[in-house]
């Protein structure tokens, strides 16, 4: 699959249609307006985005237009984490593990999934080429 990057606002509209398909602008505004306060037009041009990305497809036989997702999340989510950890933490899982574990933003909760997923002497990813 060919690599497609998703800005912020885009993902929310993304999450939106492959949580529940298809739906129409009116719908997609209603569903975020208390999230993002986004009007009709905005939301209109960040579709057309996404048409243009072929993350999206709009059907227009019936009545109202409908918007349908073309990409899965699955198929997305890799490239997002391996940018986002590349990004920030020029690859190493393991900065990133210590970022998270370090900083007083997670819940306990969250802390314990990390640490109960990572226990010593674990591999975490052996195809990242970092640790």
């Amino acid at each position: 699959m060919e690599h497609i990057t998703l800005s912020d606002g885009e993902w929310k509209i993304m999450k939106l249609l492959w949580a529940q398909s298809p739906h129409t602008v009116g719908e997609i505004v209603k569903a975020l307006e208390g999230e993002t306060g986004w009007t009709k037009p905005t939301i209109f041009v960040m579709l057309k985005r996404l048409i243009a990305k072929g993350a999206v497809r709009m059907d227009d036989s019936g009545k109202l237009q409908e918007y349908y997702p073309l990409i899965k999340r699955e198929d997305v989510v890799p490239q997002e984490v391996d940018s986002f950890l590349s990004r920030v933490f020029d690859g190493s899982v393991r900065m990133m593990i210590s970022a998270l574990t370090s900083f007083n933003t997670l819940k306990p909760s969250a802390k314990a999934v990390i640490f109960s997923g990572f226990g010593e002497g674990q591999v975490v990813n052996s195809s990242s080429g970092s640790s």
